[in-house]
């Protein structure tokens, strides 16, 4: 159970800053008829700057829109960056709530410690985006599988060109109302498995959230595409044999005997919110969950043989989404029945659930944002 202070004490942190001009009603409403994931974005954003020697300070809320960096910004030539991704749901009685917040908070900050960034404190993690929501609900949309997806992210904003940990950082939240990730919902996806790209290595950057990981994926993501699937799962850098995570999702295999297995976390995988939720709710559920290697090779074999019934993907974006394909060059395979299966179907429903408040909520998941 989380004991987080709330959210407008934490809000009260980040004041609106300046005059901050409102898009019309009218131009919300159209917005919210054609939901996307990631295209429009709300009036305001929330700022905050570190300089070395003072810390974190100007803390405030200001109009979201363009940035003025210098060609000599350091993230423009050194990638030192990091990012985060959560959602803020509207409820029936028109509460708007997020989920766990407080493990995104520890997230970013394992991922600043990885770039050579400074920890933001979690307090401000969770006031910039409460102070966020709670100036721009009106954005939280409250058709069936919507939300508000949060974006709060983090880089070397000194105009600088050697190679060092930036002295000055930007902090910023932006934040878009979206439909879901996949614009068919929860159906079943193709994966293809790349096996001349790989998504980080062995004392690199896989486990922290920074876009140098998703630059790498982005190439074999078109391959994939170009192979009739829609996304890519990437092998271990080491040996080649290995499933890791896929470009924005970890994987989950639903053995025959009901019991279930992820790639364990070994530093070069993303240890993802939605993933640790998944396991729990699996194991209150009286299921095995093994979090182990998973190798290709036998991960074919028990599929061909019907030993692998099902496997899905998680993240925030899709929350959960059934893998009805598995293919590469050598293999092309259709997972059960190539539809989503009850463990998935069961696994969505109750996470789902949960984040939009229509079950109970035994874990203390949720936040209370407005």
């Amino acid at each position: 159970m989380n004991h987080l202070p709330p959210a407008g004490e934490l809000a009260a942190r980040f004041p609106v800053h300046g005059q901050v001009p409102l898009r019309s009603g009218a131009e919300v409403s159209d917005i919210m008829g054609r939901l996307s994931f990631g295209v429009d974005f709300t009036d305001h954003m929330a700022r905050a700057i570190h300089t070395r020697g003072e810390g974190w300070h100007d803390r405030e809320l200001v109009a979201y829109g363009p940035l003025s960096l210098g060609p000599a910004t350091s993230v423009l030539h050194y990638g030192q960056e990091i990012f985060e991704g959560l959602k803020a749901y509207r409820h029936a009685d028109g509460s708007i709530w997020t989920f766990r917040p407080e493990q995104n908070a520890a997230r970013f900050n394992r991922s600043a410690r990885r770039l050579a960034m400074p920890e933001l404190p979690v307090e401000d993690f969770l006031g910039s985006i409460a102070a966020l929501v709670a100036a721009d609900q009106r954005w939280v949309p409250d058709v069936p599988g919507s939300s508000l997806y949060l974006r709060p992210f983090a880089f070397a904003s000194e105009s600088f060109l050697g190679v060092r940990s930036a002295h000055e950082i930007t902090y910023l939240v932006i934040a878009s109302p979206v439909g879901p990730y996949f614009r068919k919902g929860f159906k079943p996806v193709a994966i293809w498995v790349s096996t001349d790209y790989h998504r980080a290595g062995p004392g690199g950057t896989g486990a922290a959230k920074t876009g140098g990981n998703y630059a790498a994926s982005l190439l074999p993501q078109e391959e994939a595409y170009a192979q009739g699937c829609e996304q890519v799962c990437f092998l271990d850098g080491a040996t080649n044999t290995i499933l890791e995570e896929l470009g924005g999702m970890n994987i989950f295999v639903v053995d025959a005997d009901g019991s279930v297995r992820t790639p364990a976390l070994t530093g070069t995988i993303l240890e993802g919110v939605t993933r640790s939720s998944v396991i729990q709710l699996l194991r209150d559920h009286g299921r095995r969950v093994t979090e182990t290697a998973i190798p290709l090779d036998g991960l074919l074999r028990d599929i061909r043989a019907g030993a692998v019934t099902e496997v899905f993907a998680c993240g925030t974006a899709a929350v959960i989404t059934p893998v009805g394909r598995l293919a590469s060059r050598d293999f092309d395979l259709t997972i059960g029945t190539g539809e989503p299966g009850p463990v998935t179907s069961a696994l969505f429903q109750q996470l789902t659930d949960i984040q939009y408040g229509r079950a109970a909520d035994p874990y203390g998941w949720l936040y209370r944002l407005v």
